[in-house]
Parts: structure tokens; sequence; C-alpha cells
């Protein structure tokens, strides 16, 4: 229904400004060539050179400047589809950034002080498991034997030998 509604007042709007362009044509007319440059000033197309067609750069740095700004706000958006909010909270390890309506742990409401306090220290429990698991694997690596599994032997401190002496007949 609303698709209609907006497609209709476009057909509107479309129609107003061709009966508009139809009755002011020629002032319309003319105020173009004047401003795109196209009326023989003094010589072909120097008038659209040193007038509108001096801006096409500008046009395309303009165009630039929209597209990474563009870029840079689907950077930081929610992902969730279809929300416009800044995504400022990790979700699933840090491969989706949400805001907090749309966040697991937030349910939709703004973060307390005693939710940011108990995630904090959910993860700060979850990091001390990794960090006792890695240095138990690391403690473990490094107390072991040095065996060798492949075949190939340990080298051991290098033996001093005396230098061979040749006797003289």
């Amino acid at each position: 229904m609303r698709w209609r509604l907006v497609l209709t007042a476009s057909l509107i709007c479309a129609a107003a400004g061709i009966v508009i362009w139809v009755i002011t044509s020629r002032q319309v007319g003319y105020w173009l060539q004047v401003h795109t440059g196209t009326v023989n000033e003094s010589g072909p197309y120097y008038g659209f050179w040193s007038g509108f067609g001096s801006d096409l750069t500008e046009f395309g740095i303009i165009g630039a400047i929209a597209t990474a700004a563009y870029q840079l706000f689907k950077k930081y958006n929610c992902h969730e589809p279809g929300c416009w909010r800044v995504g400022s909270h990790p979700a699933a390890g840090g491969q989706f950034s949400l805001c907090y309506r749309h966040h697991p742990d937030y349910r939709g409401k703004k973060p307390t002080h005693e939710l940011i306090e108990r995630l904090h220290q959910e993860h700060l429990a979850r990091q001390a498991v990794i960090h006792d698991k890695l240095y138990g694997v690391g403690h473990q690596h490094l107390t072991d034997e040095p065996t060798a599994a492949n075949g190939a032997s340990v080298p051991g401190p290098p033996t001093a030998q005396a230098p061979g002496r040749r006797d003289a007949e």
C-alpha cells in the first residue's frame, strides 16, 4: 500500500514538472544553454569547459566523499537488517556489531551498571580459563624431556678434541 502511494506521488510530481517545462520551455531552455555553456560565446564549447564542464571534477570529488561516508557508515552501522543505529556492541566473538536493542545480552534495554559488571566478570573468568589452559600446555611442553620421535638425535655439548699430531720420521 505504501509503495502505491509513493509511486502515485512520484508520477504526479513528474507530470507537474513536464507541464511546467512545456509552459516555460523557452526560459528554461535558455537558462540551461547559458549555465551549461553551450551558447557559442567565444568559440565552440569554450563556454562549456570554462563553465559547467569545469565542475565535472568537483562532482567526482563530491561523489567520492559521499561514497566514503556511506562505506564508513555501513562499517559502524548495526548489522541487524533495517536498523540505522550505530552498532557499538560486539556480538558472536566480534563478527557482528550490534546496537543495544538488537544485542542478545541487553534484550532491547540499555545496559545497566549491574549488567556491565556481570558481563565483565564473565569475560574475566573466560580469559582466566584460557590463560590457565595455555599456561598448562606451555609448562607441560617445556618440562617434557625432548625425545627423538622422528629419529633425530638430540645434540649434546660439543667435545673438544686435541689436534692430531704427525710424527716426523
